[in-house]
Protein backbone atom coordinates (compact mmCIF):
# COMPACT_ATOMS: atom_id res chain seq x y z
CA UNK A 1 0.00 0.00 0.00
CA UNK A 2 1.43 3.75 -0.91
CA UNK A 3 1.51 6.29 2.10
CA UNK A 4 1.22 8.62 -1.00
CA UNK A 5 -2.73 8.49 -0.09
CA UNK A 6 -2.48 8.71 3.53
CA UNK A 7 -0.23 11.77 3.08
CA UNK A 8 -2.71 13.46 0.52
CA UNK A 9 -5.80 12.75 3.11
CA UNK A 10 -3.70 13.68 5.75
CA UNK A 11 -2.71 17.18 4.16
CA UNK A 12 -6.04 17.99 2.97
CA UNK A 13 -8.18 17.27 6.76
CA UNK A 14 -5.71 19.43 8.24
CA UNK A 15 -5.78 22.20 5.70
CA UNK A 16 -9.45 22.06 5.43
CA UNK A 17 -10.08 21.60 8.85
CA UNK A 18 -7.48 24.15 9.87
CA UNK A 19 -9.25 27.04 7.21
CA UNK A 20 -12.78 26.10 8.94
CA UNK A 21 -11.34 25.92 12.57
CA UNK A 22 -10.20 29.75 12.47
CA UNK A 23 -12.74 30.93 10.78
CA UNK A 24 -15.60 29.85 12.72
CA UNK A 25 -13.56 29.65 16.07
CA UNK A 26 -10.47 31.69 16.71
CA UNK A 27 -11.35 35.06 14.60
CA UNK A 28 -15.08 34.97 16.43
CA UNK A 29 -13.84 33.95 19.46
CA UNK A 30 -10.98 36.77 19.85
CA UNK A 31 -13.77 39.87 19.55
CA UNK A 32 -15.86 38.52 22.00
CA UNK A 33 -12.95 37.89 24.48
CA UNK A 34 -10.43 40.54 24.42
CA UNK A 35 -10.80 44.34 24.04
CA UNK A 36 -10.06 45.87 20.51
CA UNK A 37 -6.47 46.48 20.99
CA UNK A 38 -5.32 43.35 22.57
CA UNK A 39 -7.55 41.47 19.63
CA UNK A 40 -5.64 43.37 17.24
CA UNK A 41 -2.48 42.82 18.66
CA UNK A 42 -2.93 39.04 18.75
CA UNK A 43 -4.82 38.69 15.23
CA UNK A 44 -1.42 40.39 14.28
CA UNK A 45 0.42 37.71 15.62
CA UNK A 46 -1.49 35.12 14.91
CA UNK A 47 -2.04 35.45 11.25
CA UNK A 48 1.43 35.55 9.71
CA UNK A 49 1.41 32.02 11.16
CA UNK A 50 -1.88 30.79 9.76
CA UNK A 51 -1.06 31.82 6.58
CA UNK A 52 2.78 29.74 7.20
CA UNK A 53 0.49 26.72 7.78
CA UNK A 54 -1.20 27.52 4.66
CA UNK A 55 1.39 28.09 2.61
CA UNK A 56 3.65 24.99 4.21
CA UNK A 57 0.57 22.64 3.94
CA UNK A 58 -1.16 23.47 0.36
CA UNK A 59 2.83 23.33 -0.89
CA UNK A 60 2.72 19.84 0.84
CA UNK A 61 -0.61 18.84 -1.00
CA UNK A 62 0.57 20.10 -4.04
CA UNK A 63 3.73 17.79 -4.40
CA UNK A 64 1.64 14.96 -2.96
CA UNK A 65 -0.73 14.37 -5.75
CA UNK A 66 1.76 15.92 -8.17
CA UNK A 67 2.58 12.16 -9.26
CA UNK A 68 -1.54 11.54 -9.98
CA UNK A 69 -3.07 15.40 -11.19
CA UNK A 70 -1.64 17.76 -12.95
CA UNK A 71 -4.72 20.08 -12.86
CA UNK A 72 -4.98 19.32 -8.39
CA UNK A 73 -1.28 19.95 -7.85
CA UNK A 74 -1.44 23.24 -9.63
CA UNK A 75 -4.80 24.23 -8.06
CA UNK A 76 -3.30 23.67 -4.61
CA UNK A 77 0.00 25.94 -5.70
CA UNK A 78 -2.23 28.30 -6.91
CA UNK A 79 -3.40 28.73 -3.26
CA UNK A 80 0.62 28.23 -1.90
CA UNK A 81 0.93 31.19 -4.28
CA UNK A 82 -1.89 33.44 -3.29
CA UNK A 83 -1.79 32.63 0.24
CA UNK A 84 2.03 34.06 -0.42
CA UNK A 85 0.57 37.45 -1.36
CA UNK A 86 -1.76 38.14 0.82
CA UNK A 87 0.55 36.94 3.67
CA UNK A 88 3.76 39.18 2.31
CA UNK A 89 1.76 41.90 0.46
CA UNK A 90 -2.13 42.41 1.42
CA UNK A 91 -1.71 41.98 5.13
CA UNK A 92 0.79 44.77 5.01
CA UNK A 93 -1.46 46.76 3.63
CA UNK A 94 -4.67 45.85 5.86
CA UNK A 95 -1.85 46.81 9.25
CA UNK A 96 -0.82 49.89 7.75
CA UNK A 97 -4.75 50.96 7.14
CA UNK A 98 -5.44 49.75 10.57
CA UNK A 99 -2.73 51.93 11.91
CA UNK A 100 -3.41 55.15 9.57
CA UNK A 101 -6.94 54.32 11.17
CA UNK A 102 -5.87 54.61 14.96
CA UNK A 103 -3.86 58.05 13.72
CA UNK A 104 -6.94 59.48 12.69
CA UNK A 105 -6.91 59.54 8.40
CA UNK A 106 -10.66 58.93 8.00
CA UNK A 107 -9.76 57.59 4.84
CA UNK A 108 -8.17 54.34 5.94
CA UNK A 109 -11.06 53.13 6.92
CA UNK A 110 -12.13 52.44 3.40
CA UNK A 111 -8.72 51.30 2.94
CA UNK A 112 -8.51 48.41 5.54
CA UNK A 113 -12.54 47.27 5.10
CA UNK A 114 -11.64 46.65 0.88
CA UNK A 115 -8.44 44.80 1.99
CA UNK A 116 -10.03 42.59 5.00
CA UNK A 117 -12.66 41.72 2.73
CA UNK A 118 -9.95 40.95 -0.31
CA UNK A 119 -8.38 38.76 2.36
CA UNK A 120 -11.75 37.00 3.31
CA UNK A 121 -12.98 36.61 -0.18
CA UNK A 122 -9.57 35.17 -1.18
CA UNK A 123 -9.41 32.66 1.83
CA UNK A 124 -13.10 31.54 0.92
CA UNK A 125 -12.05 30.78 -2.71
CA UNK A 126 -9.24 28.84 -1.48
CA UNK A 127 -11.62 27.04 0.77
CA UNK A 128 -14.00 26.55 -1.70
CA UNK A 129 -11.13 24.93 -4.16
CA UNK A 130 -9.96 22.12 -1.70
CA UNK A 131 -13.24 21.23 -0.72
CA UNK A 132 -14.18 21.27 -4.44
CA UNK A 133 -11.25 18.83 -4.76
CA UNK A 134 -12.07 17.02 -1.87
CA UNK A 135 -15.99 16.01 -2.86
CA UNK A 136 -14.83 15.47 -6.23
CA UNK A 137 -12.48 12.56 -4.95
CA UNK A 138 -15.86 11.73 -2.73
CA UNK A 139 -14.08 12.40 0.18
CA UNK A 140 -10.77 10.53 2.09
CA UNK A 141 -9.55 8.10 0.19
CA UNK A 142 -8.33 5.03 1.69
Amino acid sequence: MSVLPLLTNTLAGLLIGGMIFFAVVVAPTVFTALEPQPAGRFLRAVFPRYYLYLIVLSTGLALSVLPESLWAAGSFAVVAASTCWVRQVLVARINRARDQMEEGDRHAATRFARGHRLSVMINLLQLAVLIGWWVALDGPQP
